[in-house]
């Protein structure tokens, strides 16, 4: 990446500015795909590594540049994993996405379950470096910790305000960016495609 620029495949405001903060100081200017007017793709993949190329790889190819993506989801042990790859979709309506109907959705389902508590949870990242010659490789991150109810914190996004990492007694939702991103699984992903990618 001799030009140090990157596209960010991604049109979700709080996952951009997560990225440009943690990338703030590798020497490289993070793009939107936004900015450049590519549209996000459906993804269909039933993998977080599916879909996390399925972006990558279309921005990388439209742009000419390389392109990062990721695809992240909550696994909760009591749901069998779910929402999962689905978290996203999850919170899809008309009028766009509601997170707050997708982690009343999530409370719903633990109630229903009748487990008991604590109720373990991992957020998971993929993310995928993709180049215009086709080339790509994925860099993980996971976090664990367990699911809070009633939701605590107006911060981050997402299931932020229900998920409390261990270690923590607070929600991602109730800490500050600073904080969040030196242990999110955002930026275990990120910190490993860096040590990778960008150490020179």
């Amino acid at each position: 990446m001799p030009d140090r620029r990157i596209v960010v495949a991604t049109h979700n405001a709080g996952k951009l500015r997560e990225f440009a903060e943690i990338l703030a100081d590798a020497d490289t200017r993070a793009i939107s795909a936004g900015e450049l007017g590519l549209a996000a793709p459906e993804e269909t993949g039933q993998t977080l590594e599916e879909n996390a190329l399925i972006k990558a790889r279309l921005a990388a190819q439209r742009s000419g540049l390389p392109a990062i993506a990721d695809d992240s989801g909550l696994f909760v042990d009591a749901l069998d994993g779910a929402p999962g790859v689905h978290s996203a979709n999850w919170s899809e309506t008309p009028k766009g996405r509601d997170h707050r109907k997708a982690m009343h959705r999530l409370w719903r389902m633990l109630e229903r379950t009748g487990a008991c508590e604590p109720w373990s949870a991992r957020f998971r990242t993929v993310i995928c470096l993709a180049h215009p010659n086709g080339d790509f490789e994925f860099f993980k991150g996971s976090v664990e910790g367990r699911i809070i109810w009633p939701m605590r914190g107006y911060g981050g996004f997402g299931y932020d305000p229900i998920f409390q990492p261990d270690g923590f007694d607070r929600t991602f939702a109730q800490m500050d960016n600073v904080e969040k991103n030196q242990i999110s699984h955002r930026a275990v992903a990120l910190g490993k495609f860096k040590a990778a990618c960008l150490g020179n």
